[in-house]
């Protein structure tokens, strides 16, 4: 029997993503905006422009981790019907992995003969998706449960993430610069190149002057760190597609031996952290 693999919407994951692969599961994170406390699904991908509008309005959004109760039941169903493995959103930014610990313990009292493994990826948005889909290709393609276990965490950190955001104000508010650098740096115009490090938290690594010179550096991440050059890459963004594909045309202009390019729109969770304009790139690499 095929096994099932479960993932948060920390990823980003896009409904097209979603409805293509068999046994595919994504757990939903609470949020609130404006103090109206609400849950993000994979399916409320629709939902998003008028989540940036908010955000662009100054509506203020807060998240929170995956409820033990969510994945308590997502395990419970998935239990008696396949082994599990489950790829969440790094531990260096959420607590979600600890909370569906908790829960694959309290499944496992019931049923103790499943099999359920929990995987900090280490990584956000798309680059978590990106592990995600791997681990998808490996299982489709026949590998066994416990080598796409192994594989999942072994390569984990040859996935590459950079980032860059337009707007230092949301990085002010999730504590990522102080106050002083986020009034200067927007004032000048400065917008950082970030990465996520070996421990799964968003690191500030250059700064640079102006959009289009971030979204360069951002190509610039992938043609000098991305091995093997034919590979897929995923790119997430903050409702902001034009600079996303910009990015895009940049990497395939540099790296034409790229096999595919795809999209994603930050969700809610990792939205409200980083912004409206944010855009990442995610790709496999030696190391991060």
């Amino acid at each position: 029997m095929s096994f099932w693999i479960v993932t948060d919407v920390g990823s980003d994951m896009s409904l097209d993503f979603y409805k293509r692969y068999r046994n595919l599961r994504v757990l939903p994170m609470p949020y609130r905006m404006e103090g109206v406390e609400k849950q993000y699904h994979v399916e409320d991908e629709a939902t998003l422009k008028a989540f940036y509008q908010d955000l662009r309005a100054e509506k203020i959004a807060t998240t929170a981790q995956v409820t033990t109760d969510a994945a308590v039941s997502c395990f419970e169903e998935l239990a008696e019907k396949g082994d599990v493995l489950y790829i969440g959103l790094s531990g260096g930014i959420s607590g979600t992995v600890q909370s569906v610990e908790t829960a694959k313990n309290i499944v496992l009292e019931k049923y103790p003969k499943a099999r359920i493994t929990v995987v900090d990826s280490l990584l956000a948005s798309a680059g978590q998706v990106l592990l995600v889909y791997y681990a998808l290709k490996m299982r489709d393609e026949g590998k066994s449960y416990e080598e796409t276990v192994k594989w999942v965490i072994d390569h984990r950190q040859n996935i590459i993430s950079w980032f860059t955001v337009d707007d230092l104000n949301f990085l002010y508010r999730g504590g990522r610069v102080n106050r002083v650098t986020a009034v200067f740096g927007s004032m000048m115009r400065i917008k950082p190149v970030m990465h996520v490090n070996y421990d799964g938290k968003l690191i500030p690594r250059d700064k640079v002057q102006g959009r289009k010179k971030s979204l360069k550096a951002l190509a610039e991440k992938v043609v000098e760190h991305a091995t093997p050059k034919d590979q897929v890459v995923f790119i997430s963004h903050g409702d902001c597609l034009e600079d996303a594909e910009y990015l895009a045309q940049s990497i395939r202009k540099d790296m034409p031996q790229v096999e595919t390019i795809e999209m994603f729109t930050l969700g809610t969770i990792i939205g409200a952290h980083a912004g409206p304009g944010t855009v990442a790139v995610f790709f496999l690499g030696e190391n991060r």
